[in-house]
């Protein structure tokens, strides 16, 4: 079990190395232990941009806030637009690859399977902790399911562990996960039965959901500019099952009963529209082509109290991912990011 009180010799520079990404760009694995879900021991692997190859000696890095990129479903870090822009503009850019998930996944494993999101929270606050031990702040970046994870785990560590939770000025959101994008009635009749499939039969798979078009729209071997692994992140999207639905529908549910509170400023960004279509079309491109953009603009006032605290900003003609969308939109995006948080006096 990972604890905050070990986090100043995990930062070991010699714990420090080479990633996918290539150079600037270096990994350290956490190791996590036993997975509650039965499967092999789980570990997560935090990865930074480090252009000068800074170390714990470079007061102008370590004295920079932290941003800390949390990806979705499907997905894993390879954002290197982000992370160079932030970098550029004062902050280090951290990102982790959670359990079972992109660089963390290990042999014996389902990709993505966790039967509780909380089991994700140690990940996180695994992360927090190291990266903390360096750097005076840390504002989590999360995108689709880790936007919906880290708004739980937040709540959570806001009563847990109030000192960890100090060091968290603010959050940006990335098109989170809030609800089912499917029509109500059809959700209110299946979710009391994948909640009791779930529980029973977690292993039980899903059918394929649709959503290869979007995957289709970034990747460089089809329509998009983004040379991705699609190993660690399929085109078409790993395989679900019904122990992680189930999971989901349970953090939706605590969303949407107002049991979430991050405790801290929110700047939600998404698109200004969805676009669902199973064949890819040039409208992919222009909007969000997995979820529902009006269901994020109703449930993100949800997570902080009083409601204010959270901004949403819809922005035209971004994709799902919005940092992955077409240029200019995701120079827009960046910029509104980045104005947000100058605005919020986080220092760099």
């Amino acid at each position: 079990m990972y604890s905050q009180s070990t986090s100043m010799s995990l930062f070991n520079e010699d714990d420090w190395e080479g990633d996918i990404l290539g150079p600037g760009y270096q990994k350290h694995t956490i190791e996590l232990g036993s997975d509650p879900d039965g499967e092999t021991d789980v570990v997560a692997t935090v990865v930074r941009f480090n252009p000068d190859s800074a170390n714990s000696l470079d007061h102008e890095f370590f004295q920079r806030p932290a941003l800390l990129w949390v990806h979705g479903m499907t997905d894993y870090f390879f954002h290197t637009e982000f992370a160079e822009y932030f970098h550029a503009a004062g902050f280090a850019v951290y990102a982790v690859d959670l359990r079972k998930c992109g660089r963390s996944h290990r042999p014996g494993q389902q990709w993505h399977f966790a039967t509780d999101l909380r089991f994700y929270f140690e990940d996180l606050s695994a992360a927090t902790a190291l990266i903390t031990s360096h750097h005076p702040a840390l504002i989590p970046a999360a995108h689709s399911t880790g936007g919906l994870i880290v708004p739980l785990w937040l709540s959570d560590l806001k009563t847990t562990d109030k000192a960890l939770h100090s060091k968290i000025p603010a959050l940006v959101l990335n098109s989170p996960w809030l609800d089912l994008m499917y029509p109500r009635v059809v959700v209110r009749l299946l979710t009391p039965l994948i909640q009791f499939l779930g529980f029973k039969k977690p292993l039980i798979t899903l059918p394929n959901d649709g959503l290869g078009s979007y995957g289709r729209s970034i990747h460089k071997d089809h329509f998009g500019e983004w040379d991705f692994d699609t190993i660690l992140k399929p085109v078409e999207g790993h395989q679900k099952n019904l122990g992680w639905l189930r999971a989901v529908l349970l953090g939706h549910r605590q969303v949407h009963k107002d049991l979430v509170n991050v405790g801290v400023d929110v700047l939600t960004i998404c698109s200004a529209r969805s676009w669902f279509k199973r064949e890819y079309s040039p409208a992919t491109d222009s909007a969000d082509a997995v979820l529902d953009v009006k269901q994020i603009q109703k449930w993100a006032p949800h997570l902080s109290k009083p409601s204010s605290r959270v901004t949403v900003i819809p922005i035209e003609d971004a994709r799902h991912d919005v940092f992955l969308s077409i240029q200019p939109v995701r120079k827009k995006a960046m910029d509104v990011v980045n104005n947000w948080l100058e605005g919020h006096r986080i220092p760099r």
